[in-house]
């Protein structure tokens, strides 16, 4: 289980980038409380960090599985274009 623990305090999950945007926007929005109404700006900031969230987190995957993916491309050719050379 502790190989479990480790993977996950490394990559921020959902709730947690969720949280994070949450906090953000509450206190950059801080204005708008007043205005709006505590109620109806919590339930905005919680739609608006679910989206965002969601997004965030396929980029970040498919970012990091292209990137593996390249790293291994790359390395490979300039081996193969090392053999040719010699």
């Amino acid at each position: 289980m502790s190989q479990q623990e480790t993977a996950t305090e490394t990559t921020p999950n959902k709730k947690q980038v969720r949280k994070e945007l949450a906090e953000k926007l509450t206190g950059a929005l801080a204005e708008y409380k007043q205005e709006l109404g505590e109620k109806k700006l919590a339930t905005h900031v919680k739609k608006v960090s679910k989206l965002i969230s969601r997004d965030l987190l396929k980029i970040s995957k498919k970012n990091t599985k292209g990137k593996a993916a390249k790293k291994t491309r790359t390395k490979a050719e300039k081996n193969a274009k090392k053999v040719e050379k010699k």
